[in-house]
């Protein structure tokens, strides 16, 4: 498995590289995702971890395509 982390892409664009993907391949098969939202820091405001999101790939020519379209 090989592992692409996206550092702050909106939900929306997420969902959109989500769907481009399911056009032609299958989640769970071909890739998984997990989104992690953005953690503050509840005293002074700030960012404590950025969103990001990480794609899962069992295919490594799948995961090179990906790196270099979205990255």
């Amino acid at each position: 498995m090989i592992e692409v982390k996206i550092l702050d892409f909106t939900v929306t664009r997420i969902l959109e590289i989500v769907n481009d993907l399911r056009k032609t391949h299958t989640q769970g098969v071909d890739f998984d995702f997990e989104y992690h939202p953005p953690k503050f820091d509840n005293f002074s405001g700030d960012a404590v971890y950025n969103r990001c999101v990480i794609f899962k790939f069992y295919k490594e020519d799948l995961a090179t395509w990906f790196s270099l379209k979205y990255q």
